[in-house]
C-alpha cells in the first residue's frame, strides 16, 4: 500500500493520529533533508512534507517564505531534491509528500513528467496548495497511474459543499486550514469540530489540518477531531535558529517533533 495511505489506515486502526511535520528542503542547509528525515521517523512523525522552495510561497508566513528564499540562494533545485530524498528513502519507512507550487510542475514539464519524476525518487504524493479543484484532473489521473496520492487545500472560508468536493477529489488526505491568512505560530487553535464533522458526512478522504499548530495541547485539540495534525513554521523557525546558533538542529528536530507525539491522543471520531 502507499506509505501515505498506510499512514492513515494505520491511524484508524490504532486510533493513534498522524503527525506530519513539514521541513523546507535546503533549510537550515543545503543537505538537511537528508539528515532530518530519519531524525524526524524516529521522533513520531508519520508522514513528512517537504517544501520545494519558490520565489512567490503560497500563504506561507515570514519564516517559511525566508527558508525558502534562502534555500534557492544556495542553489536549491527540484532535481537537488529528487536526488537528496534517492539517497535517504533507503532509511525511512513513513510517507514522502512534496509539498510544491503548480508552477514549478509546469516548469519541469507538466503533470505526469513531474509526478513520474518524484515517484522515482521515492516520494508517495504531494500537496499541491495552488491547485485549483477545477483543474485537478490531469494531476489525479497521473497520480493514480503512479500510485501516489493528491492532497488538495480547503481553507476556512471554502464553502461547504465545495470542501466536500475538494476531500473527495483528494486521495491519501485533505489537507483542511485551521485558520485564514499566512502559515505561522499562533498562541491558540481554533475550534475545528463542526468544520470536520461537515466533511466527514460527505467524504471518507483522512483530514489533517495545520497552520499554526506549535505545541502538544494544540496536537491534542487538532486530533480530538481531525486524522493528523499538521506542524511547518515551528519547526522550521527552530531548525533555522538552532543551526545559526552553532548548535545541532538535528537533536533539536528530534525533540521537538518527540514533544509533539505526547499531543497525539486517541482520536474521538473514530
Amino acid at each position: 500500500m502507499n506509505r501515505v495511505k498506510a499512514a492513515f489506515s494505520n491511524s484508524k486502526e490504532t486510533g493513534h493520529a498522524a503527525l506530519l511535520p513539514f521541513v523546507c528542503a535546503g533549510s537550515p542547509e543545503h543537505n538537511s533533508i537528508t539528515r532530518l528525515l530519519p531524525k524526524l521517523e524516529h521522533a513520531g512523525a508519520s508522514i513528512v512534507e517537504i517544501g520545494f522552495p519558490y520565489s512567490d510561497p503560497v500563504a506561507d508566513g515570514p519564516t517559511i517564505a525566508a527558508a525558502m528564499h534562502s534555500a534557492l540562494e544556495e542553489g536549491m533545485s527540484p532535481q537537488v531534491i529528487f536526488d537528496q530524498v534517492r539517497t535517504v528513502r533507503d532509511q525511512v519507512s513513513m510517507g514522502i509528500v512534496a509539498m510544491v507550487s503548480i508552477s514549478i510542475v509546469t516548469a519541469m514539464g507538466g503533470a505526469d513528467s513531474f509526478i513520474s519524476q518524484a515517484a522515482n525518487a521515492g516520494f508517495d504524493g504531494f500537496i499541491f496548495p495552488d491547485l485549483p479543484l477545477e483543474e485537478s484532473a490531469d494531476y489525479q489521473k497521473s497520480c493514480v497511474d503512479h500510485d501516489m496520492t493528491m492532497s488538495l487545500l480547503i481553507s476556512p472560508t471554502t464553502p461547504s459543499e465545495r470542501a466536500a468536493a475538494i476531500a473527495n477529489a483528494s486521495s491519501g488526505f485533505v489537507y483542511m486550514l485551521a485558520r485564514a491568512g499566512i502559515t505561522g505560530e499562533r498562541s491558540d487553535v481554533p475550534d475545528i469540530s463542526n468544520r470536520v464533522r461537515d466533511i466527514r458526512k460527505k467524504s471518507k478522504t483522512s483530514i489533517a489540518c495545520g497552520f499554526g499548530i506549535s505545541t502538544p495541547e494544540h496536537v491534542s485539540k487538532i486530533v480530538q477531531h481531525a486524522d493528523g495534525a499538521i506542524v511547518g513554521s515551528a519547526l522550521v523557525r527552530r531548525l533555522i535558529e538552532t543551526h545559526n546558533d552553532g548548535k545541532d538542529y538535528l537533536v533539536e528536530a528530534e525533540h521537538f517533533i518527540a514533544e509533539l507525539s505526547t499531543g497525539l491522543i486517541s482520536m474521538d471520531h473514530l
